[in-house]
């Protein structure tokens, strides 16, 4: 059976950045990264470009994709490294 998931749905993430005055390609490119990279962190783990858009949206990345961070049990998973 498959997990249902609580992560925010990408256009959720694209609305709410716009909302803050920041598309998602103007935050990519003040991070330094060309127009699209950012848009990686929406389908695929990656947590630097989930930090720098939780950041903008004044967040925790965990909070808008609890399944990357968040095992069984409510268990954090440990991305330190």
């Amino acid at each position: 059976m498959r997990k249902m998931s609580n992560d925010w749905h990408r256009a959720d993430v694209i609305a709410a950045l716009k909302k803050t005055g920041t598309p998602l390609a103007k935050l990519s490119r003040r991070s330094g990264y060309s127009t699209g990279t950012l848009a990686n962190a929406l389908v695929r783990p990656w947590p630097k470009g989930e930090r720098i858009i939780a950041d903008a949206l004044n967040m925790k990345p965990e909070e808008i994709w609890p399944s990357r961070y968040l095992r069984d049990h409510n268990e954090r998973v440990d991305i330190s490294n």
